[in-house]
């Protein structure tokens, strides 16, 4: 009998399973000797940790199942839509959810914006994040932390034209497919803070000076996310990305965006919550 490897989100350990345990019956992985290390490995939260209130949350869009993570694209069907593309991630039920219905009402993250005065991109953050198109996680993120921090930017005095600076984001965010941040090693959130640089200085791939400030962005971000590690969290890495940003932009750009102690209000919601682990987990801070 021919053997697959399962990782579990919640432990990262390697679990041997047969072919009789679907859908984990394809191979799809050889390793660089030609030595088959692997057919399918899948990474799903079969035995996440318990979030803080001690009770499971709802992960698919539609059946409530835990998400897996495959390893490599597999044509799906959307079950909204019925459009078919290539993804990596599904419930363990089968159902996958494209990006553009996972954020569907995302469209109203322009007159949402637009209606704020905050200078603290957190703040903008958490309005967006209220909204019902916001899921715990999803690529909706992408677009999220970069229009915060337009908004921000922009009413802390960055020279922009938010409006067509937010369509932009739009544009842009909305192209950054969930999962990126274990599949490509860079997460959305970091990457949309480095959008957030390009669009206000005009990057271009032919840019100089703009150019270097984007990438140094997005890297800044990225370094923060790595440091702290996994599983995945979309609210902590756009808390961390959006520090990160605060911090660039007043050093580079001359802008002095707000930002106070930022603390969690989501984690009872995330069932791979690290605790103590995360910089913003409220238990951290008794005092709020």
């Amino acid at each position: 009998m021919e053997r697959n490897w399962l990782i579990t989100s919640s432990a990262c350990r390697l679990k041997l399973v047969s072919d009789e345990s679907p859908p984990a019956n394809e191979r799809i992985a050889r390793h660089a000797s030609g030595v088959t290390l692997f057919q399918e490995v899948r990474m799903t939260a079969l035995n996440p940790p318990a979030a803080p209130a001690g009770t499971a949350n709802a992960e698919c869009l539609l059946c409530k199942a835990p998400l897996e993570y495959l390893v490599r694209d597999t044509l799906m069907e959307c079950a909204v839509c019925r459009r078919q593309e290539m993804s990596k991630t599904r419930c363990v039920n089968g159902h996958y959810v494209c990006n553009a219905c996972h954020s569907k009402g995302a469209e109203v993250i322009l007159s949402l914006c637009l209606e704020q005065q905050s200078k603290n991109p957190v703040v903008v953050l958490e309005k967006l994040m209220s909204a019902p198109f916001c899921h715990m996680h999803g690529p909706e993120h992408h677009v999220l932390v970069g229009a915060a921090l337009l908004t921000a930017y922009a009413n802390s005095g960055g020279a922009t034209h938010l409006r067509e600076a937010l369509l932009e984001m739009l544009n842009r965010g909305g192209q950054v497919p969930g999962g990126v941040c274990g599949f490509w090693g860079a997460c959305g959130a970091g990457i949309s803070a480095g959008m957030l640089v390009s669009v206000v200085t005009g990057a271009t791939p032919l840019a100089g000076a703009a150019f270097g400030l984007a990438n140094q962005m997005t890297s800044r971000a990225l370094a923060a996310i790595g440091e702290i590690g996994g599983p995945r969290c979309c609210k902590r890495d756009s808390y961390l990305s959006i520090r990160e940003a605060v911090a660039f932009v007043r050093e580079k750009l001359g802008v002095r965006m707000e930002l106070d102690e930022t603390v969690c209000g989501h984690s009872a919601h995330n069932n791979q919550c690290i605790g103590r682990r995360c910089p913003f987990f409220k238990g951290r801070h008794p005092a709020q």
